[in-house]
């Protein structure tokens, strides 16, 4: 429950709402705790082998995403009703009911008994993470009119924009974040930051066949390791 509904628990508590408001939602309460059973306790994992088949999961990382931009739009309207004029927590209210699953994940590790402090994600942020922050920072623009398009016509791109890098992250296997270009452009420009070596190699051996990207690097790199390892081999 922590993790289907940290955005609602953890923007509750950032609006000083009672954090067990999502607990009225009989039906989504209902409906996660059926498909947690189903998932873990079905027999033959009928349900699970089912759910891997890829046309499916695309479709259900798809819907996710749709909900995603709901989830935010809905934070953000209900924040602009009590600090209208509140930027900082609209966005971050919107963030969090974007995001508050992976944002309240070390909360929740803690209640099973497993502590992770490395993978905070106000520290190390991942794909879901960034692209709900950014959402948010969007739709709070439109609500204060500062952005020049309907609100439903910027909910239709970013939501298009979701769903096809998502499902295009899940065909081609990168888990590569689509913005690492932007942020090390950035970080280097804002910040000083100094490409690790493994960039700078990159950089040194320059694009694999005219194309330039983490997977083709990554997938540089394996190639390498198993000739390496075919070479000790002969010898």
């Amino acid at each position: 429950m922590l993790y289907c509904f940290g955005g609602s628990i953890l923007s509750s508590l950032m609006l000083a709402e009672p954090p067990v408001a999502f607990l009225a939602n009989t039906t989504g309460v209902l409906l996660a705790s059926s498909v947690w059973y189903l998932i873990f306790y079905c027999p033959h994992d009928l349900l699970y082998r089912s759910l891997c088949f890829t046309p499916v999961r695309l479709m259900i990382a798809g819907m996710k995403e749709v909900t995603r931009t709901w989830k935010i739009t809905g934070g953000i309207v209900h924040a602009h009703k009590r600090f209208a004029d509140a930027w900082l927590i609209m966005i971050g209210v919107g963030w969090a009911r974007g995001a508050g699953g992976g944002l309240i994940s070390n909360f929740e590790q803690l209640v099973r008994g497993i502590w992770k402090p490395e993978t905070n994600e106000l520290l190390k942020m991942s794909y879901p993470v960034k692209v709900s922050l950014i959402g948010a920072v969007l739709f709070t623009m439109q609500c204060n009119f500062y952005l020049p398009i309907t609100k439903n016509n910027l909910m239709l791109l970013y939501t298009m924009f979701l769903v096809v890098t998502k499902i295009n992250m899940m065909v081609t296997g990168c888990t590569t974040s689509p913005f690492a270009s932007l942020e090390e452009t950035m970080g280097r420009l804002f910040f000083g930051q100094k490409p690790t070596d493994s960039q700078a190699v990159d950089e040194i051996k320059g694009p694999v066949n005219g194309i330039s990207s983490p997977c083709a690097s990554l997938d540089g790199e394996k190639s390498e390791a198993v000739q390496r390892k075919h070479a000790k081999k002969t010898e």
